[in-house]
């Protein structure tokens, strides 16, 4: 374990102790939580912070974790943190991330940021912590995915020929585009409304998120949605 590492991790069980034991007071738990933004910033932002230029979006090395507890889904995260997989292939921001290849661009992996794996028990606090994290709440309605059913085939040609997704994002390792993050685990990772609420409008999440505004209409919200759920079944790793 690198100086680093260790740093992370003893700040973060050291914030979350009391942080998620609740016993702290109003100070302190304000404290640790601005303790967890200086430490992790490099990173993360865990406050609402919209980034101001293109740059400053381009320059994040994680995603924002300031409405975790409305996107993720606790199970999955306590998993992933103890054994974090790359999730987006070529980083936050795929230009960042290139290099001149023999037929075409490829992903320069030396310049990627590796996360650190926690234990069982630090993961279980960190996502304790961060499933207390909802900003943009009001983004979201409870019950705005509506459970349901669509072939892997039909699923397949609403992502891909209709509405083009496949252009950005991987349907299964190795096939499709590099710029967006995979999506043959979304389903585990994400929250079904969540997932209807930033496809229905991505900008209101980021005003500057390089995700388009496809315009869709509910019923193929709810196929695309339908979708990842089925392809979440498929168990790719």
């Amino acid at each position: 374990m690198n100086g680093k590492t260790r740093q992370y991790r003893l700040f973060l069980s050291a914030a979350l102790l009391t942080a998620i034991a609740g016993t702290t007071s109003a100070d302190e738990r304000n404290f640790d939580k601005n303790s967890l933004d200086s430490q992790c910033l490099s990173c993360h932002t865990i406050d609402k912070k919209t980034p101001e230029t293109l740059k400053d979006l381009w320059d994040r090395k994680g995603p924002d974790l300031s409405s975790a507890g409305i996107k993720y889904k606790s199970e999955w995260l306590t998993e992933w943190l103890q054994n974090p997989t790359r999730i987006r292939p070529a980083g936050m921001f795929y230009g960042r991330h290139l290099k001149q290849g023999e037929k075409s661009d490829e992903i320069e992996t030396e310049s990627l940021v590796k996360h650190p794996s926690l234990s069982s028990e630090e993961a279980s606090r960190v996502t304790g912590l961060l499933m207390t994290l909802k900003q943009n709440q009001n983004l979201v309605e409870a019950g705005d995915y509506k459970p349901g059913s669509i072939s892997i085939t039909m699923g397949e040609m609403t992502f891909d020929k209709f509405k083009g997704c496949l252009a950005c994002h991987q349907i299964e390792p190795g096939y499709g585009g590099l710029s967006g993050p995979e999506v043959y685990t979304a389903a585990k990772r994400l929250q079904e409304d969540y997932l209807i609420s930033f496809m229905r409008n991505p900008q209101a999440w980021n005003p500057k998120t390089i995700m388009p505004n496809k315009s869709l209409k509910e019923r193929d919200l709810q196929k695309l949605a339908h979708y990842l759920r089925a392809l979440s079944q498929e168990n790719f790793k």
